[in-house]
């Protein structure tokens, strides 16, 4: 016996279904946003850089730039979900001319890199780039996704700070925050759990953000600066979006970077 609204109820709750299983499955489409193309060289983009290659440990060649500096502190860069090194080309232009030796690191898929971006690969990708940087005291400076990419660094082998702008609680949280309506933490396999793991790292910390960030909330940011075991500081930058410029060379920023890197002297 057909009872009345059942088909439709199951013809409902099919697509349902194919639509989440799909979200499964392409997920990564949604969360990392390569731009896929081989960057211009270095020293055409940041005076004094020159192109260098990080080894990773499954054996992926990724290519990256560094800017010497004569500041005895190192600052390793990890960018966000999109775009390349490129886009951080100011960033990297700002700290150097306060003489900061600065990495600009891009993860596998993006800047002409090799591989997929995942969660376990990005961890490869900053470890060799901090293997690059080696015997010296860094700041890991990482770039809302990149935040987390650098806190579970951080966590393996402390630095000597750490900025995070602009970062999450936890990838789930973010995607909650941007798609309500789906079962974002069910679906997620990629987690990074940036204040779980940033409670295990006591180092100082630098929490940058905007009070406008729609992308990543502003209390997330508050959130993981105060799950720090370290010595934390929060530097909030009014009316401020998630992408705006004033996140590559604005004085709040560089200030904030500059003035960590002199107590670490």
């Amino acid at each position: 016996m057909n009872l009345p609204g059942v088909r439709p109820a199951l013809v409902v709750l099919a697509v349902v279904v194919v639509l989440l299983g799909l979200l499964w499955a392409f997920q990564r489409r949604l969360i990392y946003l390569p731009d896929t193309a081989p960057v211009p060289p270095a020293a055409q983009v940041v005076p004094g850089a020159r192109e260098v290659t990080l080894t990773t440990a499954d054996g992926l060649r990724l290519g990256a730039w560094y800017v010497p500096g004569d500041h005895p502190v190192s600052v390793l860069v990890a960018g966000g979900n999109a775009g390349n090194r490129l886009h951080r080309a100011p960033l990297a232009r700002a700290l150097a001319a306060r003489g900061l030796p600065v990495l600009l690191m891009d993860y596998r898929g993006y800047g002409g890199n090799p591989g997929s971006p995942t969660e376990e690969g990005l961890r490869l990708d900053v470890r060799a780039a901090r293997d690059f940087l080696g015997d010296v005291p860094v700041i890991y400076f990482g770039e809302s996704l990149g935040a987390a990419v650098v806190t579970g660094l951080a966590a393996e082998r402390p630095p000597g700070g750490l900025v995070l702008r602009s970062p999450f609680t936890d990838l789930a949280a973010a995607g909650q925050a941007n798609y309500p309506f789906l079962p974002v933490r069910a679906l997620l396999r990629d987690r990074f759990p940036v204040a779980e793991r940033v409670a295990a790292v006591r180092v100082p910390v630098v929490v940058v953000y905007g009070t406008a960030d729609t992308i990543v909330p502003p209390g997330q940011s508050r959130a993981v600066a105060e799950a720090a075991a370290g010595p934390a500081t929060v530097v909030e930058i009014p009316g401020a979006g998630h992408n705006d410029p004033v996140f590559l060379s604005g004085p709040q920023v560089i200030g904030a970077v500059t003035a960590l890197a002199d107590r670490l002297r």
